[in-house]
């Protein structure tokens, strides 16, 4: 049997996502599908549109075996954090496929791309100029990578999987990354007529109150657009630790200077980003820094946690009789609440989850956190 692994947001589960499984369950018929998931929180530093437990449900309603998490504190890091991270569950678990979404569908060139990437001679002296010419890490990467082999990807599906690709091959991980073709643009802000349309369109669809009904399958609850602005919570934190915010992720004397002047100028979130964003800091950047601020994700923190455990959310029969199989062979804990070990990352899980519940007004997400794995029939 083979055991096969995707990463997702569900951010909403989408038509998209679901085409994904349907391949995925059409070229291995005799497999058994873990998802790695994130959170209340996403990786572009945003407030998920669906809770944690309703995720898990959808990912079991619509083909995966076994749920588990991908923790808070690497899920708003960069892309390459953010698969290191996925990776090393996937791997832990058994995994020996990883399946994703790509807009190239060409694995010959993401591996080529992979692979120059972790080049790190070459890669240092060859992207300094670009740095200094004011360009953003990634960009200059994008660069340097494209002087290097003559190929350029600069699409996000693609781009995650190189770093997927990366881990494989920097840990010599026993797993075999595969793709299936994105249907879609995944720029694209407006529906159209086809039933697959980006999570970025849906989500602005969603923002102007629009009916979103033809692009997701069937939910058994309603997908909430959070409006609300969480702006003044930040402008409290930036104001009473405006002395200590160096010792925030990613945060340098320079983009200081200009965050305490902004955030008397600003009154959202997004036109503090837009006033911060510059060719160095881009949006996605600046988006999670202020997550950090947010929710006192510090560099010392960062430093002090590992992934000391692989984490539940959910299983149908087929991933439970697997979970059995490998609960005690794991390189890795595999736990199924929060009682069952004691990890700073875990307790950063849970502060997440509490400051979620407040910014939303839904104070039951805190209890449902500490029940048990949701498990289907």
């Amino acid at each position: 049997m083979e055991i096969i692994g995707v990463i997702a947001e569900y951010n909403p589960f989408h038509n998209g996502h679901l085409y994904h499984l349907k391949q995925i369950k059409k070229l291995y018929k005799d497999s058994l599908l873990v998802a790695v998931i994130t959170g209340y929180f996403t990786q572009r530093g945003n407030l998920s549109l669906i809770n944690k437990q309703d995720k898990t449900k959808l990912a079991l309603d619509y083909g995966i075996d076994l749920v588990l998490e991908l923790p808070f504190a690497y899920t708003i890091q960069s892309a390459d954090t953010f698969a290191y991270a996925a990776l090393k569950i996937l791997n832990a678990v058994g995994v020996t496929k990883i399946i994703f979404g790509s807009e190239s569908n060409d694995l010959n060139i993401l591996t080529k791309i992979a692979q120059a990437s972790l080049d790190n001679n070459q890669i240092n002296k060859k992207i300094k100029p670009y740095l200094k010419s004011g360009l953003n890490y990634p960009t200059a990467l994008s660069k340097v990578i494209y002087d290097m082999t003559s190929c350029k990807i600069d699409t996000p599906n693609d781009l995650l999987g190189i770093s997927y690709i990366k881990e494989i091959i920097k840990n010599n991980y026993n797993i075999i990354p595969i793709t299936i073709k994105r249907t879609n643009n995944y720029n694209d802000k407006t529906p159209n007529k086809t039933s697959i349309i980006s999570a970025t369109a849906i989500r602005e669809m969603l923002k102007n109150s629009q009916d979103i009904t033809s692009y997701i399958p069937k939910y058994n609850f309603n997908v909430t657009f959070y409006n609300i602005e969480i702006f003044n919570y930040l402008k409290y934190k930036i104001i009473i630790d405006e002395k200590n915010l160096s010792k925030y992720l990613s945060f340098d004397e320079t983009l200081l200077k200009k965050l305490k002047k902004a955030i008397n100028q600003a009154s959202t979130c997004e036109e503090l980003i837009n006033l911060l964003k510059t060719k160095k800091d881009t949006y996605n950047k600046i988006s999670r820094m202020l997550l950090y601020i947010l929710t006192s994700f510090t560099k010392e923190e960062k430093e002090s946690i590992e992934i000391d455990y692989i984490r539940v959310l959910g299983m149908n029969k087929k991933g439970q009789n697997y979970l059995k199989q490998i609960k005690n062979k794991t390189s890795i804990p595999i736990i199924t609440k929060y009682k069952d070990i004691n990890s700073k990352l875990l307790d950063l899980e849970y502060r997440s989850v509490l400051l979620f519940s407040t910014f939303t007004n839904d104070q039951n997400l805190a209890k449902l956190e500490l029940q048990k794995p949701v498990i289907k029939d």
